[in-house]
């Protein structure tokens, strides 16, 4: 059924909407549910990226404090949230008794040592992507998030962009039939811009390898599916920049592209692009036997979904094939339904992902339940990337990826 702008649009929003990702991975019905008597309060550090975010639209959060190295990037987050408190460092922060969380928006290298802070001065953490850089590091926050017990959520956008949620919808329906074959790609050209500071120093983006950034492309699959991507083969691509030649990572690669195998036996691919003659954007393709979902195609094509059909037609060629039927899917704006508070009922960063983070950290922790991208998620979507820079440096060799998830 199509869906289009009239009345079966609105059906489709209604009967959908808190359904719309179901079980673990869905945000609960915020319509009709009892009012929580708690407020979460929370400290917000990084005044860049942590700007974007909507902690002082939710009914259930206060919040507490805000914090940057940098004077003017304090300030920024103090207008933002209407945040009187302010301190100097994240290590300043922890230490303030009424903070019961912290919301990470920080320099991807810090994340790990960030976190496991805030962790024992027992504060629940929410983090910006990725959530390690290493296996190693991966290790230790899982040992950490047992130890404490407290909450970890990675702020994965892709996990929560408009066509994302249809797609978990789409899966839970078994629209799909069987979902046998993925495609991600996350194409950021120009990235160079951000690899100095204004100074001329080099910031923690300089050569950064473009696998050990790759959750906005692995979770479209895993958080539809629930699989978990357990093989992986990659390739690189580098030239003679300077970048490639002298950066701490010793990434010598641009591209990465990777295909991986799931548990279930089924493949997804990977391009992770940060230079070339292309169109910049995160964006998806899934093929099942019934029903394929196509998000924005990069030549400008909208969103659409390819069904099977009972009738035959013949090739250019003269040979009899199943008939398919393209029709373009109109994006749902999950963000307009009861999926989120009455006051975040607005678009937001990243493809409406913005307001649903934030309602979904908050609304974990005044319920007492378990994020949708919570640590092993978070790790799910994090080491195979992890893996797959591994096999571009070996050329392409095939690798198993690590389970972390609890047996």
């Amino acid at each position: 059924m199509k869906i289009s702008d009239g009345l079966t649009r609105r059906d489709f929003v209604s009967r959908s909407a808190v359904a719309a990702a179901g079980g673990l991975l869905a945000i609960p019905g915020w319509v009709g549910a009892q009012a929580p008597t708690k407020k979460i309060r929370v400290g917000i550090v990084g005044g860049r990226f942590g700007l974007s975010f909507q902690f002082h639209e939710h009914p259930d959060c206060i919040v507490e404090a805000v914090s940057d190295l940098i004077p003017d990037r304090r300030a920024a987050l103090q207008k933002t949230y209407k945040c009187e408190k302010a301190y100097d460092s994240l290590e300043e922060l922890v230490k303030d008794p009424k903070v019961e969380a912290v919301a990470l928006f920080t320099p991807v290298p810090d994340h790990v040592r960030h976190t496991l802070l805030c962790l024992a001065a027992g504060k629940h953490v929410l983090c910006a992507v990725p959530v390690a850089m290493t296996l190693d590091e991966c290790q230790q926050l899982t040992d950490a998030v047992k130890k404490t017990g407290l909450t970890y959520m990675m702020a994965e956008t892709s996990h929560w962009q408009q066509l994302t949620i249809s797609a978990r919808k789409f899966h839970q329906e078994g629209a799909f039939g069987n979902l046998y074959y993925t495609e991600s790609e996350y194409h950021h050209p120009g990235l160079e811009e951000l690899y100095f500071n204004k100074d001329g120093s080099r910031t923690w983006r300089h050569g950064i390898a473009p696998m050990q950034y790759p959750t906005h492309c692995t979770s479209h699959l895993i958080s539809v599916t629930g699989e978990r991507l357990t093989e992986v083969t990659c390739h690189g691509w580098g030239d003679d920049h300077p970048i490639l030649k002298d950066n701490i990572y010793k990434n010598p690669f641009w591209n990465e592209t990777a295909m991986f195998k799931t548990n279930r036996g089924n493949s997804m691919r990977v391009a992770i692009w940060w230079r070339g003659a292309q169109t910049g954007g995160e964006r998806a393709r899934f093929y099942g036997d019934k029903m394929s979902f196509y998000y924005n195609g990069p030549n400008g094509a909208p969103a659409c979904t390819v069904r099977t059909q009972a009738k035959t037609e013949k090739d250019s060629g003269g040979f009899v094939r199943s008939a398919q039927v393209m029709e373009k899917y109109d994006e749902v704006h999950w963000w307009k339904t009861d999926m989120l508070p009455e006051p975040m009922r607005h678009n937001s960063g990243h493809e409406g992902s913005h307001c649903f983070i934030t309602h979904e950290f908050i609304d974990a922790l005044v319920k007492q339940r378990k994020p949708a991208v919570d640590l092993y998620e978070a790790i799910a979507y994090t080491a195979p990337g992890i893996v797959a820079h591994q096999s571009a440096l070996k050329g392409g060799e095939s690798m198993k990826i690590p389970q972390f998830d609890p047996t």
